[in-house]
């Protein structure tokens, strides 16, 4: 039998010669090793479709399985995650205006974004996939303003909360923004916003208990708030929750592994992580639950730096945790992947140490 190598056939004439008598590859007929599908652009429906048969009726695509065509769908992407994660206002020595970004799926240091309207720390930040909220804040205000994530700039009056505090938790479903707890002094009041239309804040309802600084995250359906401080040195293992879509008082989901005050949350639609959590000492602690179950949170890792009042964002996939302090303002960031527990990373540096700043990512 001959051997021979070559990059490229032809035909005499050019183009792809047409080998009449068969070819193999490999000892097996070239035509079972290439799967054929078949493929259909019209208005009715095939006759007689091969199974795996593809079909476009102009409006839906469907797929000739087991005797039927059936739709084909595509799952559209969480609407509040986002590529771009926002780290919103916080604390110096001052209140402080910065905005930063990052590209949550792509390591590096921060970028300047622009100013919140008002400098603050403690901000409960949220978002919908375009828009970043960021609510309330120290001095103790009610101020809500935003920002869209794909056009760097200063923030814009959205509107005000129904009780002014700081440190309030914010989650999201894409529609409607919802932020429970907060302080001045610690409350119960959660109230939310339809995030796509700037105004006022209306009560959806009371957490289980009293407190500020918990951390938030979403699944898209529930909203888990977890941790706070419900007075200056006291510390809650309380986890309760909401359905985001439903106003109405929080349930109770579970307990923190330890009492948490200020834990930087971020979220996939499976999973809730929280580090930097306080408890009266800075420590590198990473607690996870799964959003859908409630139950008591377990250990996920540590931070690359012990340190408290961190921000916290997410894209899905990763969750970034930036600022925060250690005695003294800090500028690390870390990410983890969310899915695999195991001990963070390095990520890069914020544009400016701080710490209680709020974290949302969007596009």
């Amino acid at each position: 039998m001959s051997t021979f190598n070559t990059t490229n056939i032809e035909s005499t004439s050019g183009g792809a010669p047409d080998f009449s008598q068969g070819l193999n590859v490999g000892g097996s007929s070239i035509t079972s090793l290439i799967t054929m599908t078949e493929y259909y652009s019209q208005v009715g429906a095939p006759s007689t479709p091969a199974n795996g048969a593809v079909w476009w009726d102009g409006t839906t695509a469907y797929q000739y399985v087991g005797g039927a065509w059936r739709i084909l769908s595509v799952t559209a992407p969480p609407a509040w995650f986002g590529s771009r994660g926002l780290f919103y206002g916080g604390l110096v020595s001052n209140h402080v205006t910065t905005i930063d970004y990052v590209s949550v799926a792509t390591p590096g240091n921060a970028t300047d974004f622009g100013d919140t309207t008002v400098s603050r720390y403690g901000i409960g930040a949220l978002s919908d996939g375009t828009y970043v909220l960021g609510a309330g804040g120290s001095s103790t205000t009610n101020v809500i303003d935003y920002v869209t994530v794909a056009t760097p700039g200063n923030a814009t009056d959205f509107g005000d909360l129904t009780l002014a505090r700081y440190n309030a938790a914010g989650v999201g479903d894409g529609t409607y923004g919802v932020w429970g707890s907060g302080g001045g002094t610690a409350t119960n009041r959660i109230d939310y916003v339809t995030v796509a239309t700037p105004g006022n804040a209306v009560d959806f309802g009371d957490m289980t208990v009293r407190r500020e600084s918990a951390g938030g995250v979403s699944d898209g359906t529930y909203g888990v708030f977890a941790g706070g401080s419900p007075s200056y040195g006291a510390y809650s293992n309380v986890i309760d929750y909401i359905t985001i879509a439903t106003p109405g008082n929080a349930t109770d989901f579970g307990d923190m592994s330890s009492a948490a005050e200020a834990p930087a949350a971020a979220a996939s639609t499976t999973r809730g992580v929280f580090s930097s959590v306080f408890g009266g000492s800075y420590t590198t602690d990473i607690r996870y639950i799964t959003i859908a179950t409630p139950g008591n949170a377990a250990d996920f890792g540590d931070l690359t730096l012990a340190r408290r009042g961190a921000a916290g964002l997410g894209d899905q996939t990763y969750a970034v945790f930036g600022g925060g302090t250690t005695g003294s303002v800090s500028n690390v960031v870390d990410y983890v992947t969310i899915s695999t527990t195991g001990n963070a990373t390095d990520f890069g540096d914020l544009t400016q140490a701080r710490w209680t700043s709020g974290g949302a990512a969007g596009d």
